[in-house]
């Protein structure tokens, strides 16, 4: 597995296993699949719902936690300083680990500022080896990295053939921030899977769309997290290492750029505030 290195040292695998809306009754099952297939990366967020099942898998699983890349993340309601150590202390429980390889602040809202002196903190203590954030655009980011004494290690945000985030991309490589893609798949819109441009690429290669996506990715530096609840998906998600794209395919692909989400725009009052205001069901 190809790694990138963090702005602190710290390898991080490029491709991981996702378990954005996979059922909590489904999670530990999927994360068991993912890790037989032999994904390493394992991304979840208590808003999700799921963490108890993750780490119910990672613990039959019998791997050695050393081998493990694990990435949770602090949601709205529990943001300031005291609040986002105790929801960490619960993540960690629910996981059943000691310490989180990676931990995000999940959205731009609430008292970030005191979330993240509270993740600085956890960082020195040991407790989580990279500190980052999600869904942050560059102008949030960037006033984050200049008023605190860690830059974030990770940048988690939308990001695939329509929306393809590479202005952004550039803020963070100036920054030393790592771009990690949720939705790389676009959760199938814009007919993801039949474009034709993607298609043709897919076909010259031998390959499914998903896999020349990933691989697009990937050629860009974008660590990725897919989800799937079948164990072959899995598998294919992860053959993706033995083909390169050219550069004719990279420039073709970048023309689907829309330059615009396809699920909604955190600069939008109307969502800052639902979200801003949604709490989580322990």
């Amino acid at each position: 597995m190809r790694t990138v290195t963090l702005n602190n040292g710290v390898e991080m695998p490029i491709l991981g296993f996702g378990v954005y809306q996979i059922p909590p009754e489904q999670t530990e099952q999927a994360v068991a699949d993912a890790l037989a297939a032999g994904y390493r990366s394992l991304d979840t967020a208590a808003a999700y719902g799921n963490e108890e099942a993750v780490g119910r898998a990672i613990k039959s699983s019998g791997l050695a936690r050393e081998e493990l890349f694990v990435t949770t993340k602090l949601w709205i309601s529990d943001a300031g300083e005291d609040r986002a150590r105790r929801a960490f202390d619960t993540s960690l429980r629910k996981l059943g680990l000691d310490y989180l390889d990676l931990y995000l602040i999940h959205q731009p809202y609430g008292d970030v500022y005191g979330s993240w002196r509270a993740m600085e903190g956890l960082h020195g203590e040991g407790l989580v080896r990279a500190i980052g954030v999600s869904n942050f655009h560059p102008d949030r980011l960037v006033d984050l990295i200049d008023h605190n004494e860690i830059t974030p290690a990770v940048n988690q945000i939308e990001t695939h053939p329509f929306f393809q985030r590479a202005t952004d991309q550039e803020v963070m490589r100036e920054r030393g921030v790592q771009i990690e893609s949720w939705g790389p798949f676009a959760e199938g819109r814009n007919n993801l899977f039949t474009d034709p441009v993607l298609g043709r690429i897919a076909n010259a290669h031998g390959k499914s769309v998903a896999q020349v996506v990933l691989r697009w990715l990937i050629q860009r530096d974008v660590v990725v997290i897919p989800k799937s609840v079948r164990a072959e998906r899995m598998a294919e998600n992860l053959d993706v290492f033995d083909f390169d794209l050219t550069d004719d395919q990279m420039a073709a692909i970048a023309t689907l750029d829309t330059g615009a989400s396809l699920f909604f725009d955190h600069r939008d009052p109307v969502m800052a505030s639902r979200l801003g205001t949604a709490t989580l069901d322990d």
